[in-house]
């Protein structure tokens, strides 16, 4: 007899996950093994004790995106299979540079979320029906990419990147951008640890290769 699934869900929505759970549960061959509000609880899963994670890209504070990446760092052999409201080209091709096995949005029936968890766990790679269109005519035409830089980032946040990378400090970006200089501070710390870089400078370096912060 072949093992079953082994699922995880990470969505910060309790109502969401127990529902999720429910329905893959009630399936043959499918198990839910742990559930996730956020990236910490999921970053926390033991590497191999799952073979699917139902990834969530708003996960509160924290980037579904990221997670995604660096969930796929520490466990190479699991399978991300976004379920999201998302349906912009961006998050998709987004999800998928970073390794995703498939992306899903959250009104699918319960057909096609057992079709896509089977297919993922399997080695495919599936993208809802609503979505797949235009996803390969992003990937294939390159545009996406081109047009928004740092796809891991916010809005907000690719907005302050810009503006550090012209040589804003941290109060003028707060008055620029009608925030608090906390609310500033804490972009540009979340900034720094989605791209990766130990510091200030290192960011303005990255930004500007990534055509940021210039006219």
């Amino acid at each position: 007899m072949a093992e079953p699934i082994r699922v995880a869900i990470v969505d910060d929505h309790p109502v969401f996950r127990m529902g999720m759970a429910g329905l893959l549960g009630s399936l043959d061959g499918i198990t839910v093994v742990a559930q996730a509000a956020d990236a910490a609880q999921a970053l926390a899963m033991e590497p191999g004790s799952a073979d699917v994670v139902l990834m969530d890209l708003n996960l509160g504070h924290d980037s579904g995106i990221e997670t995604t990446r660096e969930l796929l760092r520490r466990d190479p052999g699991v399978r991300v299979l976004v379920v999201t409201m998302r349906e912009d080209d961006e998050s998709v091709v987004a999800c998928m540079r970073v390794g995703a096995s498939g992306y899903l949005l959250k009104g699918a029936s319960p057909d096609e979320v057992e079709r896509a968890v089977r297919a993922v766990a399997n080695g495919e790679v599936i993208l809802g029906p609503a979505v797949a269109a235009r996803a390969v005519a992003a990937l294939t035409s390159g545009r996406t990419s081109a047009r928004v830089p740092f796809p891991e980032l916010t809005d907000r946040e690719r907005e302050v990147l810009d503006l550090v990378a012209r040589g804003f400090d941290n109060l003028s970006i707060a008055r620029r951008m009608v925030l608090s200089p906390k609310t500033v501070r804490n972009h540009v710390s979340n900034i720094l640890t989605k791209l990766g870089v130990p510091d200030r400078s290192a960011a303005i370096v990255r930004a500007r290769e990534g055509g940021l912060g210039t006219d």
